[in-house]
């Protein structure tokens, strides 16, 4: 295969034609000469950055953050199941030994429908994540107003009110964590975090039952 193509060109207005020969291209070495691939230690890439720029402080905290997490895995989820467990044993003291079955078997039910729920579901609740964080800073706000005012004078419909958001609230919260460890909706979480999807679950149902028991309970004389 020859390195240039004859070009016949059309003939000219008297007549006559002519044979031009195309320039032979560059080799790849006569092309590069001069210039190299960028490297990774290179100031400027492809994309120039800065730690000005925003999103790269973003992504530099939230590697920082999730270091200790993936790092050593074992060590946060035996903190956080012994911590959580011996809250929900000590809450659990308060109350009747019947109410608390019967809050641990609505938990239970509970938690069977929204997860059946999130698998059948169209619906992406994923996509709700700034509808569950206004919900959520109403209920802090909420509760620190209830524990300023109900040690003084104690309103029943009030802690039921509460106790009634709550269980809704992390309802809520069971469902996209599901969705989110499920993977086929808008967002998902990565499997490396799989540690901190299993706490998620864990905290949200504890939640579930502790809000039940306040509902439901009946504590001990």
């Amino acid at each position: 295969m020859t390195q240039g193509k004859l070009l016949l060109a059309n003939k000219s207005a008297n007549g006559s034609g002519e044979v031009l020969v195309a320039p032979i291209p560059p080799s790849y070495e006569e092309a590069t000469a001069g210039t190299s691939a960028p490297c990774y230690n290179d100031c400027e890439m492809l994309t120039e950055f800065t730690w000005d720029d925003r999103n790269i402080r973003r992504i530099f905290i939230r590697k920082c953050c999730v270091l200790c997490h993936i790092s050593d895995p074992v060590l946060l989820l035996c903190t956080k199941t012994l911590s959580l467990s011996y809250m929900t044993g000590m809450l659990s003291s308060f109350y009747n030994t019947k109410s608390v079955v019967l809050c641990l078997g609505i938990t239970a039910a509970v938690c069977l429908l929204v997860t059946l729920f999130s698998f059948q579901s169209k619906i992406d609740l994923t996509s709700y994540q700034g509808v569950l964080f206004v919900f959520c800073m109403v209920m802090f706000v909420s509760g620190i107003v209830l524990a300023m005012v109900l040690p003084y004078h104690y309103v029943p419909w009030l802690d039921a009110t509460y106790a009634v958001l709550g269980a809704i609230l992390f309802t809520m919260f069971l469902a996209f964590d599901t969705q989110l460890i499920m993977g086929n909706k808008r967002y998902s979480i990565s499997p490396e975090e799989y540690v901190f999807a299993t706490l998620n679950i864990y905290l949200d149902i504890i939640y579930i039952f502790s809000f039940f028991l306040q509902i439901f309970g009946t504590k001990n004389d």
